[in-house]
């Protein structure tokens, strides 16, 4: 386990610092398992350390550098955040592809009529340009270059267009969308935490805003 922990409080956030802790290490157990939502197959538990002692070995890069070590994995991890949404928004998409081309109403396939043709168009135009953001984060990553506000916007519209077109693809399905029976609901759960995780949305857009400003100070 990684753990962060505050080596030197009157220093604030520069006494925070990264350890390795083993399993089997004494005091470390690992609690309940949530209950989620969404995102089911990944298992979240609770960590509890009960007077754990760790040797200085155990430090992750050096004392007092944890909250750099953390704000470097969220910046990078924001871009794997972005690909999973997009994943899921892809997801929910041909879900409810087959059953709206299938679907009649009023003698003739749902998926011809105007209105459910402009969602349907939207929905496709907005996954493409989320998965663009995300390579464009990505490609910027892996060249060396600044990627810190281009992953921030990937994930904040990634995270936006998969709600979204979780949300529309229960409405294009109706009422058997809205059942376990289809997948839609699935996607529509597992959508939520995209808002949340490896920043919230508010703290994507300070991201994104602070950095625009930079130029200016």
């Amino acid at each position: 386990y990684v753990v962060f922990a505050n080596a030197d409080a009157s220093k604030g956030y520069k006494g925070i610092t990264a350890f390795i802790v083993e399993k089997g290490t004494k005091g470390l157990s690992v609690g309940k398992k949530e209950d989620k939502l969404g995102i089911r197959a990944s298992s979240t538990c609770e960590v509890v350390l009960d007077d754990v002692v760790v040797p200085a070995s155990a430090v992750l890069g050096r004392v007092g550098q944890g909250y750099k070590i953390a704000i470097e994995l969220l910046n990078e991890g924001r871009i794997g955040i972005g690909a999973q949404m997009v994943g899921l928004a892809q997801g929910a998409f041909d879900a409810a592809l087959p059953y709206i081309h299938r679907r009649k109403q009023f003698g003739s396939v749902i998926a011809t009529f105007q209105g459910m043709q402009f969602g349907v168009a939207q929905a496709r135009t907005d996954i493409e340009a989320a998965r663009l953001m995300v390579y464009n984060a990505a490609r910027l990553k892996d060249s060396g270059r600044p990627f810190v506000m281009e992953a921030a916007m990937a994930k904040l519209y990634s995270s936006q267009v998969a709600e979204r077109v979780a949300s529309r693809a229960i409405e294009w399905c109706g009422g058997v969308g809205f059942t376990k029976e289809f997948d839609n609901e699935k996607f529509f759960r597992d959508a939520q935490i995209g808002s949340i995780y490896e920043g919230t949305t508010n703290l994507q857009l300070q991201t994104i805003a602070k950095l625009i400003s930079k130029d200016f100070n």
